[in-house]
This record gives C-alpha cells, sequence and structure tokens, in this order.
C-alpha cells in the first residue's frame, strides 16, 4: 500500500488506461487470477463469484447422445437424466451401453455414439442412434466415454426404473430380479413400492416384494424386520438365504431370530424338493440318450440274435454326418441340424446293410465269430473317421432354439439341448413303435423275430428282413449319433462310451421288446442319476452294472421278455 491506496486498487487504475474497454471489476479479475471484487471494494475468489450461465441442453435424443462426448461428469448426470425422460426405444440401450463401459465415440468429424456387443474378444459395434452394425470394434477409432461412481449410481437408478415401467413383463422380471441379486440402492426404494402397487405379473410382484423387504430387513423397527423375514420365508435367491442366515445368526431381537431360523426351515424343504426333480430330468436327459442309442440295437438284437460291436461307430457315423452337413450350410444351423437328421439316417442305415450283406449274412449261427467280426469292422470305421477327419474332436454348433436354458426359478433351470433331446427320443420312439405294428416290414419283422422258420414257410423273404431290419436299427443308430453332437464333441471315439450301457438298456428292459427298451432306459439313466451325488460318477456306474449282473441272475430274459413257444424254446 502507498499513501494508503491498497496496491490491487493502483494496478486496477494502471490496467483500465491500458485497456480502456474493460470495467474495473474485469481488470482487477484479470490481473489477480480470475478474482473479482465485491460492492464494498474487497477481493473475492473466483468461485465465489457468479457462475456462467450453462448452455441449454438439446431437447432430442441425438442432440442429447452427442453432447455425452465432450461433457463432463456433472453434465453427463443431467444429460442421463434428461435422456431417461424422452419417450424413445433407444434410451435404455444407449444408458445399459454407458453403465456397462461400452459406449464409445468416433475420430469422425462429427465423431459418432458407438455401442459394443457385450461380449467377444472383438466386440460388434452398432451406431448407438440408427442402430446400423458397423462391423468389428477393432476396425475402428474408438474413445471410451467414462463414468463415475455418482453417474453411475444414477444410472443404476434410471436404468431400473425405466425397465420396471416397461411394458414388457420380461423385461420387467428380469429388472427386479436383478435388483435381488445386486442389492437395491436406498434410493430407488420408493420407486420399487411404486412399482409393487400397480404391477400386474405375479412373478415380478413377488421379486420386488423380496427386494422391498431385503431392505426393510436392516430397520431398527424389530416388527417391519419381522415382517420382512416372513415376506423371503419362500424365496429361493441365494443372496436371501445369505441374507436369512446373517439375521439368524446376530439380530438382537429373539423373535426375529426364530423366524429367520423357520424361514431358512421352509426354504431347504423346497431346496430338497426342487433337487429331486433337478435329479428327474437329468435322469430323463440321461435315458433318452440311452433310448436312442439303444433302440436300433434292440431291433437287430431282437430280431437277428446279432451281437454288433459296430453299434458304437454307427452312432459315431451319425455325429459326424450332422458336422459335414453344418460345414455345407453354415449360415442355417438350425437347418442343417434339420436336414442331418433324415441324412444320417440314410447314411448309417446303408452302412449297416451293407455290414449285414457283405459280412453278417454269412455268420449266422456263429455269435463268437460275428462279435468279432463287427469288433473288426469298428475298428476299421474308427480308423476310416480318423483318415478323413483327422483324430481331432470336432464341434458341432447348437441353433438359437437349442440353446440357453428354461429357467422355472433360481435353482432350477431346464437346458434346452437336453429338453429338446428328449422329446426328439420320445418322437422317434412313436415313430419306430408306428413302423413295427402298422407297417408291412414291421409285421414281417416281428414273425421273423418270434419264428423264423414259420416266418419262411408262409413265404417271408427272411434274409431281406434281415438286411432291412440291420439297416433300420442302423439308421436309428445313425440318428442317435445327431442327437449326442448336440451334447458332446464329434470325434472317432464317441460310440465307444455308449456301447456297453446300450447292451445293458437292452438286456434290462427284455430283448427286442420295444416297450422294455424305453422303461430299461429311463430307468437306468434315473437310477444312475440319482446315485452321482452319493457315490460319484465312475462308481456309479460300477453300481449300475452290478444291479444288471444281479437283476439278470433272477430275471434272465429281461422285465419284459417276447413271448410265445419260440421265444420260450
Amino acid at each position: 500500500m502507498r499513501n494508503g491506496m491498497p496496491a490491487w486498487w493502483l494496478a486496477a487504475c494502471l490496467a483500465t488506461v491500458a485497456f480502456p474497454g474493460s470495467t474495473l471489476a474485469e481488470t482487477v479479475g484479470d490481473a489477480y487470477g480470475g478474482s473479482a471484487v465485491d460492492a464494498s471494494g474487497e477481493l473475492v475468489a473466483a468461485e465465489e463469484a457468479p457462475a456462467e450461465v450453462a448452455a441449454p441442453l438439446p431437447e432430442d435424443f441425438n442432440g442429447l447422445a452427442a453432447t455425452l462426448i465432450d461433457a463432463d461428469f456433472e453434465q453427463r448426470q443431467a444429460i442421463v437424466l434428461k435422456l431417461a425422460a424422452l419417450p424413445d426405444p433407444r434410451t435404455l440401450p444407449l444408458l445399459e451401453s454407458l453403465l456397462g463401459g461400452r459406449l464409445n465415440n468416433t475420430s469422425d468429424t462429427p465423431p459418432r455414439i458407438v455401442s459394443l456387443a457385450a461380449e467377444g474378444e472383438d466386440p460388434v459395434a452398432t451406431d448407438a442412434l440408427s442402430g446400423a452394425d458397423m462391423g468389428p470394434s477393432s476396425a475402428l477409432t474408438l474413445d471410451s466415454i467414462p463414468v463415475n461412481n455418482a453417474l453411475r449410481g444414477q444410472l443404476h437408478t434410471l436404468i431400473a426404473r425405466l425397465q420396471l415401467s416397461s411394458p414388457d413383463s420380461d423385461l420387467r422380471l428380469a429388472a427386479a430380479r436383478r435388483l435381488v441379486t445386486t442389492e437395491a440402492d436406498p434410493e430407488i426404494l420408493p420407486l420399487l413400492q411404486q412399482a409393487l402397487k400397480t404391477e400386474s405379473d405375479s412373478d415380478v410382484k413377488d421379486s420386488l416384494a423380496t427386494v422391498i423387504a431385503m431392505a426393510d430387513i436392516a430397520s431398527d423397527d424389530i416388527a417391519t424386520r419381522q415382517a420382512a423375514v416372513q415376506v423371503l420365508s419362500g424365496s429361493l435367491y441365494p443372496e436371501v438365504r445369505a441374507k436369512l442366515a446373517e439375521v439368524a445368526e446376530s439380530d438382537p431381537a429373539p423373535a426375529v431370530k426364530s423366524a429367520a431360523l423357520a424361514a431358512l426351515a421352509s426354504i431347504q424343504d423346497k431346496l430338497a424338493f426342487y433337487r429331486l426333480l433337478e435329479n428327474l430330468f437329468f435322469g430323463l436327459s440321461l435315458g433318452s440318450v440311452l433310448l436312442l442309442a439303444a433302440i436300433g440295437l434292440a431291433i437287430t438284437f431282437g430280431v437277428m440274435g446279432v451281437i454288433n460291436m459296430a453299434h458304437g461307430e454307427l452312432i459315431m457315423l451319425g455325429a459326424y454326418t450332422a458336422y459335414v452337413m453344418q460345414q455345407l450350410m453354415p449360415q442355417s444351423i438350425g437347418a442343417s441340424l434339420l436336414l442331418s437328421i433324415p441324412a444320417a439316417f440314410l447314411v448309417s442305415g446303408l452302412v449297416g446293410i451293407a455290414i449285414e450283406r457283405g459280412v453278417i449274412r454269412f455268420l449266422y449261427g456263429r455269435p463268437l465269430e460275428t462279435l468279432l467280426a463287427t469288433f473288426g469292422i469298428s475298428l476299421i470305421l474308427q480308423q476310416a473317421v480318423r483318415s478323413i477327419f483327422s483324430p481331432l474332436n470336432r464341434e458341432v454348433a447348437s441353433p438359437s432354439w437349442m440353446s440357453g436354458s428354461l429357467e422355472l426359478n433360481p435353482v432350477l433351470s431346464l437346458t434346452y439341448n437336453r429338453l429338446t433331446i428328449l422329446i426328439f427320443a420320445l418322437v422317434v420312439f412313436a415313430i419306430i413303435l408306428l413302423v413295427m405294428k402298422r407297417t408291412s416290414l414291421g409285421l414281417k419283422l416281428r414273425a421273423v423275430a418270434q419264428n423264423r422258420a414259420m416266418a419262411r414257410a408262409v413265404g417271408v423273404r427272411a434274409s431281406w428282413v434281415d438286411a432291412l431290419t440291420f439297416g433300420l436299427g442302423s439308421g436309428i443308430a445313425g440318428v442317435a449319433g445327431v442327437a449326442l453332437s448336440q451334447l458332446t464333441n464329434v470325434g472317432p471315439n464317441l460310440g465307444q462310451g455308449y456301447i456297453i450301457d446300450s447292451f445293458m438298456v437292452v438286456v434290462f428292459g427284455g430283448v427286442g421288446n420295444l416297450w422294455g427298451t424305453l422303461v430299461g432306459a429311463m430307468g437306468l439313466g434315473l437310477f444312475n442319476k440319482f446315485l452321482e451325488p452319493y457315490a460319484g460318477a465312475v462308481l456309479a456306474k460300477i453300481l449300475v452294472l452290478v444291479f444288471i449282473i444281479l437283476f439278470i441272475q433272477k430275471r434272465p430274459r429281461g422285465l419284459f421278455p417276447q413271448k410265445g413257444r419260440a421265444a420260450e424254446a
């Protein structure tokens, strides 16, 4: 200060002379790094000065999305809030991509907003505004649009609000279940309570009630906690069980503790029931595979008395037929799988007829030589496949309608591929039953099986019936290979894992009896799956084999033996 005048005032005066178009406050602010003066002439900081009025945000979806690129985190909060208020179907995917870190902008002029797919090493890029496919993300120069914790929390709330107000009940259910597993933000509880009042879908209502109860269980009020435990007592979510276990252990109120223990006991009973259903499903699924593998063997073994050790390789040929069809039609996975069913039947059936005409018909009545001959044929077929396709396993892709699972509740889901194969096996069984009961071939086949000499005496050409029977059984084995290609990789040794099981099914059910084959396959499948949790997969198979041996000692002709004088002779 000089002569009682502040130094900053002297500097301001000099600056005003140098820059006559500026006001005193502006020149002082410039001279002191953005500071300003108040009405009393005192110096104030820049953050205390009036803020500059922000430019108004656009009103349309495209304009708001474009401003996300250069906005700061605080501005992005305002932008996403305004986006969520727009009735635009593109809003929800855009916000989900932003929350998941999959929203980017290109280096073009002007830049484009790009959303990346959620999966894949090189995810596909999509224009977030137009929905146009932009190809693999590696072909673009992209800059990520980041989010911070505050924006992330806001996005969770906005996305939940949009999903819960969606007209699609499946989307509302997915949103509610996601809130159960991720522990909902307390800020959206009023939204959930409002949604619960207006919700019409019972599954969505149950999930919303579960979310609210999981929040109420932390209340200070004992009655509120106890009511929340009652709501959660029927829930099967793992997160709910963990929360109830925590309450049963540490809640200070004895009434709440006892209610939580009772709820856990009720949930355990439900879990035991659904585990039983799950074992039933997997047992029937395994039984359907055994049925497809064994039904062809039951026909050939029952009619011809031939122990065909090459049956597993005929299954393998069907699986490779499915692989070849998929290579010929790579763009139509579903169509190629459907077409591979008749193709596999023809390929394996023709190979079976060739085996019968070329080898087996010279060995009737000599079971040991037949067994050795078919075993040699199995080795030849395996080596042929190795020479053509290489020893490496091949993968047959599943169509979209066989992918995923049908989720009945949080602890029970049925995979679509096994469910489809179960239905397919029953359909094949019904078709074979109709062929055997309603066609001329089936009549002749049953006649030869019951009394070969008498069938020949009435004019049945038993040799051709044998060839067609062997071809029919081999074709069904090929169809089984198509089904197995959807459960496991295709390789030269694919059939070896099912030949022994197929013989066990045939012997257990009754040689040559189709209904016995069905009951035997499903019974052994269930028996195996119920033993596995206690004995393990290997020991379970051993126990099944021991059971079959003991059963055959008591009933050597199986569950449903053939009837008639020739069969009993």
